[in-house]
């Protein structure tokens, strides 16, 4: 028997459907018996994992775990059932192990842990653990050998999602995952390809595949979209793909296959790729329910994007563009910015407060995600210009529990070498007037009243370009408490 653990994602316990533990599990349907646990549904994970270990005699943990709220919560239970059972066999996957392998074969709780995908080494891994066979040769594998030595294999390749299984929803309650959004009512989450094809050198997903990519085909896809809808009643689906819009043609198709359905979808792209996608494409998109592309915009500023490796032919005069389409079209740009980056962060975060601003003029219902620039291992001008100014990532997975770095973790950190208080400030007040003159679509809990409010009193500060000192916006927002896209998502 084997327990798979979904560490808690998040510091209100929003249920996200554990897509990476039904992609491994469904590698194990029929031969090896396994169970999921969600620590976002359980009061306390180690109680339900241990009461789940002397149910089951399990003899194999494993847990995704990404850096944050997911990491705070899984090492303290992975040493505690270490402690307790020393012969069971912890497996850690995701994204922590995959970038900070070498440090956290460092922590004796930890036995083996996985990089990249590991669907297809996985399932090995399980057999020869069975058989008692070798396991060290296995595909991005992290191990210790008989020295302690860490050994971190390279990572597999992306594997080809259309020789892959389809997830096993039978292994979770759907309804627990079914939610309300601005989408549909029972908004339910999919993954429709791996990877991205572009090399953002601050983008950790260019850790994981470098610049690999597989898509399901769009019959699969409408496939799985109309399963969710007739056996688990779906109106609406989020993909979590790094990049659901690669391919024009695809697109097209799966737009028209799923038009019949009558759901709300929601997924993300780049602008200079779907600037390039033709009307017709476009209102295909919008009849088949596609209510929001999130877009990674970063910066409006062409040297910035070129220092961020942003591939591809986006820069400003795109990113304005393909927001202006898609106002023709009736759907929503969800635009996100990295602000206050090295190595003139007050220069870069003005710059982008003016970019937002035209680009709210060009279309006022673009939702803007503001994120602090938060380093990742991936070389580039980014990563260099972060060291040299100071920063250093922990050395160490226990420092990395620190609250300082949850918050790192989640693009919410303003405690860097190349920031201070007049600048956090500064990018602090903007957001708050901004969200209050333009609230998230998102927020379905806002009633008319509380928007009206809040656009009124933000009004004249956004006019003028006066951000500081929003006294009357914090108390009006303890009045009418609005949504935060890049805490909250929706």
């Amino acid at each position: 028997m084997i327990l798979f653990y979904n560490p808690v994602s998040s510091p209100s316990r929003k249920p996200v459907m554990p897509l990476a533990l039904l992609a491994v599990g469904a590698m194990l349907e029929g031969w090896e018996d396994y169970r999921i646990i969600d620590g976002n549904l359980v009061p306390q994970g180690l109680a339900a994992l241990r009461q789940a270990i002397v149910e089951t005699g399990a003899d194999i943990l494993c847990l995704t775990v990404m850096p944050g709220p997911q990491l705070t919560d899984a090492v303290p239970i992975c040493k505690a059932l270490k402690a307790e059972f020393p012969s069971l066999i912890i497996v850690w996957g995701g994204y922590f192990p995959t970038l900070h392998g070498q440090i956290l074969m460092r922590e004796p709780y930890v036995d083996y842990l996985f990089r990249g995908h590991c669907e297809l080494a996985f399932s090995d891994f399980v057999r020869k653990i069975r058989a008692g066979e070798d396991v060290t040769g296995l595909p991005g594998l992290g191990w210790r050998d008989a020295e302690g030595a860490v050994h971190l294999n390279p990572k597999p390749p992306v594997p080809d999602i259309n020789a892959l299984p389809d997830f096993p929803y039978h292994r979770v309650d759907m309804d627990v995952y079914a939610r309300p959004s601005f989408l549909g009512s029972r908004t339910m989450a999919h993954h429709a390809s791996y990877g991205c094809p572009f090399q953002c050198n601050f983008c950790a997903v260019v850790h994981k595949v470098n610049g690999r990519y597989s898509a399901q085909t769009a019959e699969r896809a409408a496939a799985v979209v109309e399963r969710l809808v007739r056996d688990h009643g779906a109106t609406a689906v989020e993909f979590y793909d790094n990049n659901f819009f690669v391919n024009e043609a695809r697109c097209a198709e799966f737009a028209e296959r799923i038009t019949p359905l009558g759901i709300g979808w929601w997924g993300f792209g780049r602008a200079d790729t779907m600037l390039k996608f033709s009307d017709d494409t476009w209102t295909k998109l919008s009849r088949s329910g596609l209510k929001m592309v999130f877009m990674g915009a970063e910066s409006g500023d062409a040297a910035m994007l070129e220092r961020m490796n942003k591939g591809g032919k986006q820069d400003g005069n795109t990113i304005l563009a393909v927001a202006e389409k898609m106002r023709r079209f009736g759907v929503v740009p969800e635009m996100s910015f990295i602000i206050g980056n090295p190595p003139d962060p007050e220069k870069d975060a003005e710059n982008t407060i003016q970019f937002i601003r035209m680009l709210k003029n060009v279309n006022p219902a673009t939702e803007i995600v503001i994120y602090i620039y938060s380093p990742v291992p991936v070389e580039g001008a980014m990563s260099q210009e972060a060291e040299a100014a100071g920063f250093e990532y922990p050395k160490d997975v226990t420092t990395w529990t620190e609250a300082k770095w949850e918050k790192f973790a989640q693009h919410l950190s303003s405690d860097l070498p190349w920031m201070n208080d007049r600048i956090r400030r500064k990018i602090a007040n903007f957001q708050r007037v901004l969200h209050a003159r333009y609230p998230t679509i998102t927020d379905t809990r806002l009633g008319g009243i509380g928007r009206v409010a809040l656009r009124v009193l933000a009004s004249w500060r956004y006019r003028a370009q006066f951000y500081d000192f929003p006294v009357e916006l914090r108390l009006l927002n303890k009045l009418f408490p609005h949504r935060r896209p890049e805490i909250q998502g929706f």
